[in-house]
């Protein structure tokens, strides 16, 4: 063989090796940011089975504020139908937002704060909402540098290659820096 020969044999060899590497930089990448995804899911089902709980237990001290209970249920019902990421945090959104109606009606009933089952209930969605905030924060981590290896040359040649796309990060609705208001009359 000729010199040439094997230069030519060495560059599809090293072609050949950083297109394997590239390739599997990003597959752990990709189901990384997948099982975070996952984590957030989990900490918004064990909001979504406290959310219950709490409501059966403020309803049974709280005859009243049924519009709350009733956004509570449509917007879970909203999110078990979602199918996207973005769809779920969006439901997830309109969960939170009507939670934070139900807290600002028990703070301003405190013999309602004061009731045993709902004060611990309280305090552990609290909990849980801590949780899932760090799980979101850990997400968008993780998506921050997936999405950096998927744009970054020439990795991002093989990322287009092989169907790897930038991810979402989760957002906050819009309206979330909005303390909810509570009319009780």
């Amino acid at each position: 063989m000729k010199k040439g020969t094997y230069i030519v044999l060495g560059i599809i060899l090293v072609l050949v090796i950083w297109l394997y590497s590239s390739y599997n930089s990003l597959v752990p990448l990709n189901e990384q940011a997948d099982a975070q995804w996952g984590q957030v899911e989990n900490a918004y089902q064990r909001r979504f089975d406290l959310i219950p709980n709490l409501v059966n237990s403020t309803k049974a001290v709280l005859g009243q504020e049924q519009k709350v209970f009733g956004d509570i249920a449509d917007a879970r019902t909203r999110y078990s139908g979602a199918t996207t990421p973005d769809e779920k945090a969006a439901a997830a959104t309109q969960v939170e937002s009507a939670l934070g109606r139900l807290l600002v009606i028990t703070e301003n009933y405190p013999t309602l704060v004061s009731v045993g089952t709902v004060r611990d209930l309280m305090t552990e969605l609290e909990g849980t909402e801590n949780r899932i905030n760090v799980e979101r924060n850990r997400f968008n981590e993780i998506v921050q540098g997936y999405n950096t290896k998927v744009k970054t040359f020439p990795t991002n040649l093989i990322a287009g290659l092989f169907g790897f796309h930038e991810r979402s990060y989760f957002k906050a609705d819009a309206t979330a820096s909005t303390a909810p208001t509570v009319n009780l009359q």
